[in-house]
């Protein structure tokens, strides 16, 4: 294999924090052979940039959003066909803006049972489009009438967007075991559960508990004992408390937690995503006044929450919620979290080699040695300036570059 030497200004160390100047990094087919030290074989020049391990996003939905997307109308237009060319957009725009690792949590959608998210990664990985590493969830498993039921969305009448449990509408212990099976047998690699109420679903209160905790146990039983994780879309206090005594991994958003919920995610090493900036940038003007209430409630609640979270010692891993946030913007989550008042070091940290632990591999999240070849460069100290990682001027994936501006 042919080795080429990036060369920039300065190399970030995700561990120590710290920018090593100047950045010099041998990459020899998909992985990094060194870093510093003199340069070898083919030399990309970089200026002034720094690199940067590829950040990862740990909650998007590549099947939702984009370009041509009409909001709600899209849940009946939309054929799985159509849903899937879009979504080659969202995981070009994706990894074009620094992310080359992704989880796609939950397809909530009418597919007939198909999973995309995973026909997607399936494309990636085989070089047929460009996209980041996806770590698919299949269809998000949620009862009837939950948050992630998208009959909940709208007020559709009884006979429309009938789904089945194989789209992860599941009703007790028997059912919710079949749904986690199903997603498993088709190629899910962790398993996404509605626990509570939401803000943008006709569900009520958005902290209330939607799955029993029989239900729960069952989910988790039968995903750790085929080796998944398991994600809870979940934001009420006691909703979070349940979920992490039913052994869920990963609580996405808790907005509504409480010091208590925080406590008891510390003493249970459960992972927290808290998709803080759709609190600033989700557009609920045109919504439905409930929906709006909830927003005006909880918003405020998403902006203070993260910090005490992350104060206590709770293990936090950046995640967008996109396209609550637009695909390719992802790096205002990272802006966000650093307003919020946690240091830009951490939330670069979250960024990388905590989303690396969170879905189980030590092969990426850092410069180094042995570790996949997947580097951006932005112009500037992303821990003196965060803002830099809105701007990414060069784009490596597994030794194969794809943006070099």
């Amino acid at each position: 294999m042919t080795t080429v030497t990036l060369r920039a200004a300065g190399l970030l160390d995700v561990d120590a924090g710290e920018i090593v100047r100047p950045g010099i990094l041998r990459v020899d087919g998909e992985r990094i052979a060194g870093v510093g030290g003199d340069t070898d074989g083919e030399v990309i020049d970089l200026g002034d940039t720094v690199l940067l391990p590829g950040l990862m996003d740990m909650e998007v939905n590549l099947l939702m959003g984009g370009r041509g997307e009409t909001g709600l109308a899209s849940s009946v237009t939309d054929d799985p066909a159509l849903r899937m060319l879009r979504a080659v957009g969202n995981a070009r725009r994706t990894l074009r803006a620094g992310f080359t690792t992704v989880r796609n949590l939950g397809l909530f959608v009418k597919t007939g049972g198909y999973l995309l998210d995973v026909a997607l990664r399936k494309a990636i990985d085989a070089g047929w489009i460009d996209g980041p590493r996806v770590v698919c969830a299949g269809h998000a498993i949620t009862p009837t009438g939950g948050h992630l039921d998208p009959t909940m969305f709208s007020a559709f009448a009884p006979d429309v967007l009938k789904l089945t449990l194989e789209e992860g509408i599941a009703n007790g212990v028997d059912e919710v075991r079949k749904a986690v099976r199903y997603q498993i047998k088709h190629g899910a690699q962790l398993i996404k559960v509605c626990v509570s109420g939401g803000v943008m679903s006709l569900t009520g209160a958005p902290g209330a508990q939607h799955y029993s905790d029989d239900e729960l146990r069952a989910i988790v039983d039968e995903a750790h004992r085929r080796g998944l994780k398991v994600a809870a879309h979940t934001h009420g206090a006691d909703a979070v408390r349940h979920a992490v005594d039913c052994g869920i991994d990963c609580i996405e958003h808790g907005f509504l937690m409480d010091d208590d919920a925080i406590d008891r995610l510390v003493r249970h090493g459960t992972w927290l995503v808290p998709t803080t900036r759709l609190a600033d940038a989700m557009d609920v003007s045109k919504a439905d006044p409930a929906l709006r209430a909830k927003a005006a409630e909880m918003f405020p609640k998403a902006r203070t929450s993260v910090l005490a979270a992350y104060k206590a010692g709770v293990k936090i891993a950046v995640g967008t919620d996109a396209p609550a946030i637009p695909h390719g913007r992802n790096a205002d989550e990272l802006v966000a979290l650093v307003e919020r008042g946690i240091p830009a070091a951490d939330v670069l940290r979250a960024a990388t080699i905590a989303g690396a632990e969170l879905i189980g591999v030590e092969d990426r999240g850092r410069l180094a040695e042995g570790q996949l070849a997947d580097v951006i460069a932005v112009p500037g100290d992303p821990i003196a300036d965060i803002t830099v990682t809105r701007d990414v001027r060069f784009v490596m994936k597994g030794g194969k570059v794809y943006v070099h501006r």
